[in-house]
């Protein structure tokens, strides 16, 4: 598998998931496009690093994707320096928790924006290229959430679920044209978002921090072992491969036997 010419635009990739995927578009030959928050010297340390590991072309964009203006401002970034946009993860979120009677308005808000919202915008910028060029793959990584619910997580459920939904919609309109749009759906990932979640565990009932990852992990994935970034970027490189060409509208669950529950 190749995407040599082909050019990635990876939302939320200097650290965790976005980061591993990034990794395997480049390792695939893709040029790619980081963004995200972050250290400015560490992430251009991360982008000139990447582009000794792979030999490719690696930009950054630090646009704020709770702000439609700036999404916009990211595919044109990506289009006018590195000439196309053909592969686009959206994969950027953001987490809370609390009860629905108790959750924050303004913390809804800022769930739904940048994690179901932010898919819209990219997506809207950059599907009329791909349209044109013939060639597209969409990635939007929901989640497990997209499928089933938690306690404490609204608008994290109902934006993966929002997320899901709208990858259907997208591939039955972009069926036949060469474009495919399709989620993946990891159960828990070892991630600074999920390391929050472990570290709160452990202070809550005085654990030591291995047994709060027990924990979290025994009471949803059988498997016991967390899926690593390196294994979903290795499903994001099948989804733009011509083996995955009449794959679409499909939501892809790895999330170690959590759903088969």
């Amino acid at each position: 598998m190749t995407l040599t010419q082909k050019v990635a635009v990876v939302t939320g990739s200097t650290s965790g998931i976005g980061l591993g995927i990034a990794r395997a578009l480049a390792g695939a030959g893709a040029d790619v496009v980081l963004n995200g928050f972050g250290d400015a010297a560490a992430i251009e340390e991360l982008r000139a690093g990447l582009t000794a590991e792979f030999g490719v072309r690696v930009g950054y964009h630090g646009a704020d994707l709770s702000k439609p203006a700036e999404i916009a401002t990211l595919i044109g970034y990506a289009e006018e320096t590195f000439g196309s946009v053909d592969v686009l993860v959206n994969n950027a979120g953001i987490q809370h928790v609390a009860p629905v009677e108790d959750f924050p308005a303004e913390r809804w808000d800022a769930v739904i924006a940048l994690n179901l919202s932010a898919v819209f915008h990219g997506i809207h910028h950059a599907l009329p290229g791909m349209k044109r060029r013939g060639w597209g793959r969409i990635l939007n990584i929901a989640s497990v959430h997209g499928h089933v619910a938690s306690v404490n997580k609204a608008a994290y459920v109902a934006a993966k679920h929002g997320v899901v939904g709208l990858t259907k919609t997208v591939a039955l309109e972009t069926a036949g044209t060469g474009v495919t749009c399709n989620a993946i759906c990891p159960g828990w990932v070892l991630t600074p978002l999920v390391q929050k979640q472990i570290d709160a565990i452990a202070s809550t009932k005085n654990i030591p921090e291995q047994q709060a990852r027990a924990e979290l992990l025994g009471a949803k994935q059988p498997s016991g072992a967390f899926v690593t970034p390196d294994e979903l970027g290795g499903l994001a490189v099948y989804l733009c491969s011509d083996s995955a060409a009449q794959m679409t509208g499909s939501s892809l669950l790895m999330d170690g036997g959590w759903t088969a529950q």
